[in-house]
């Protein structure tokens, strides 16, 4: 009877340890490090906007972020903030902050949606429940863009304009790390998929090293080129 309590105090323990490694938290840290393509050519991206998120590969991986609500305002012909990286299933609105009209679309990866014509001090809202990255347009001005990258893990980070990028509350264990950043091929992205074990010994995933193309000139919703330049009032 003394071996068998013996032997049930030890599975118990070893319970409670594996319980306590999985439940610690730590704050991960990545570096990301930009050239250009052309290696004549500076780099035309700062090594800020670079985003890295890590997906738990547990069968019954930790609560995602809860949805929120956030803005993207169109001012000066352009989006603010450039870059939005949201929970999965929050709502985003479009205020029109112009003295004009604009027509937000997006018809890429993510979330696809198409906000019509309207005008100054009128707004639209989208919900982002598709994870993945939404390239924002104008179907009236060629020169604006926003990205929303919408997310189900809360494992997120985007880097600084030294390219660090710290990762908070992070769960002991092993995830899938992901990477984005614009102006990078999707294919180079794709390839720096990878498998990282995170514990309280090791929180440092490193230096990633992208490669800048360029960011493609985009088709109007009608998958049309722009109107040349004309002088308009909007």
């Amino acid at each position: 009877m003394a071996f068998c309590n013996s032997r049930f105090v030890v599975v118990l323990l070893a319970l409670l340890v594996c319980r306590v490694a999985h439940s610690e938290s730590v704050d991960v840290m990545v570096e990301v490090e930009f050239a250009h393509a052309d290696k004549h050519r500076a780099v035309s991206i700062q090594s800020s906007g670079a985003v890295v998120w890590l997906n738990s590969i547990l069968p019954d991986p930790p609560d995602a972020a809860p949805a929120g609500h956030f803005r993207l305002v169109q001012k000066d012909k352009s989006f603010s903030p450039h870059l939005l990286v949201v929970p999965l299933g929050s709502s985003v609105d479009f205020p029109n902050m112009d003295p004009f009209f604009h027509n937000v679309f997006s018809q890429y990866n993510g979330k696809r949606f198409d906000l019509g014509l309207y005008e100054t001090g009128n707004s639209k809202s989208v919900r982002f429940d598709h994870e993945g990255v939404s390239y924002i347009f104008c179907n009236i001005h060629p020169e604006m863009s926003a990205v929303v990258i919408s997310l189900a893990t809360p494992y997120v980070g985007v880097s600084s304009a030294k390219g660090k990028i710290e990762i908070h509350n992070v769960p002991a264990g092993t995830y899938e790390m992901r990477v984005w950043a614009e102006g990078v091929d999707p294919k180079q992205l794709n390839e720096l998929n990878r498998r990282v074990r995170i514990t309280s010994a090791q929180t440092d995933l490193g230096v990633i090293k992208l490669v800048e193309n360029g960011v493609a000139a985009h088709k109007n919703k009608y998958g049309q080129d722009y109107f040349p330049d004309r002088d308009t009032t909007y």
